[in-house]
Formats: structure tokens, sequence, C-alpha cells
């Protein structure tokens, strides 16, 4: 079974700590394997073993204080 992933485009992130945050709350959700989040570009692509609960993912950048949409 492959991976696949997932981009999602966050709005919000200003600097490193907001790329950190955002990789902090999206590590949890299961499933997720690797993240890339870049705060200058505003993308997050979410690599994952299953298929991902966008639900999850937007709910877990929330919980960092920002917001995401499926890209």
């Amino acid at each position: 079974m492959g991976s696949q992933t997932t981009e999602y485009t966050v709005t919000g992130m200003t600097c490193a700590h907001c790329e950190m945050s955002v990789r902090e709350e999206v590590e949890q959700v299961p499933g997720v394997e690797a993240i890339e989040v870049s705060a200058q570009t505003g993308l997050l692509r979410v690599t994952s073993t299953t298929a991902l609960d966008d639900a999850r993912v937007v709910a877990a950048v929330s919980e960092a204080g920002y917001t995401a949409t499926r890209a």
C-alpha cells in the first residue's frame, strides 16, 4: 500500500513559528507520515499511509490558530 499526498491552503501563517505550530497539530492526525508546510506559500502538504479525513486536518490547523482548505 503506497502513500498519498494531500495539499491544503493555510491562511494566517507568517513565520517559522507558525509553521511549527501547524506541524505539531497536524502530525497528531492518524495516518500522517510526513508534513511540509510553508508560511511563505501558505501550502500544507500532508503525506499519509491511509486516506486522510480532511475534517481532522482542517480541525488540527484550526487548533493551531489558522484556517485551512483543501487545495
